[in-house]
């Protein structure tokens, strides 16, 4: 069999992170504009090509203030770094519906090296509109660090208003393109 490429439907998949707050809670919030390709050879499920694009200014926390903070020159910087990137280098499958892929994540104008749990594989299932589809679920954690978003406030109680662990999850909705 040959290579299936498979379009990211943006109006069915998003980007999810949690980091705690003020050392007691977590916040949530999405990116909501995520877009990019998977490419996937059946016969050889590690030759698989994924690339994702997220577009930064999508951010979504469920606070306006909190939201233009986030695209401002203190974290995301949206203005100068639109996008989020992810590239695979490597995929090794984990079992009959799972992968560790691991590539190169870009946030902030700086590239880290990521592993990505990848589960929830479905099999194709073919939509009302006659387009085979199939679905995915995608999670890591980072330091936020590690990516040049610095920006924090000690608080008077000891600790950091803005935890450095970001836990992420990729849910992705994709669409099988023509051959």
């Amino acid at each position: 069999m040959s290579k299936i490429v498979y379009q990211i439907d943006p109006a069915h998949s998003a980007a999810q992170f949690k980091v705690r707050h003020m050392m007691i809670a977590n916040v949530k919030g999405e990116f909501t504009k995520v877009s990019g390709t998977v490419t996937y050879d059946p016969s050889d499920p590690s030759a698989a090509q994924i690339q994702a694009t997220v577009d930064a200014s999508s951010i979504s926390t469920r606070d306006e203030q909190r939201d233009a903070h986030l695209k401002s020159a203190d974290f995301f910087d949206v203005a100068k770094f639109p996008a989020i990137t992810f590239q695979s280098n490597k995929v090794a499958p984990t079992g009959p519906d799972s992968y560790e892929v691991v590539g190169d994540l870009t946030i902030h104008g700086v590239t880290q090296p990521v592993p990505l749990t990848v589960e929830e594989v479905t099999p194709e299932a073919k939509d009302p509109w006659g387009n085979m589809r199939r679905g995915a679920t995608a999670k890591t954690k980072i330091s936020r660090k590690d990516f040049g978003l610095h920006w924090n406030v000690a608080l008077e109680a000891g600790g950091f208003l803005v935890g450095d662990e970001i836990e992420i999850t990729i849910d992705v909705e994709l669409i099988r393109q023509a051959a």
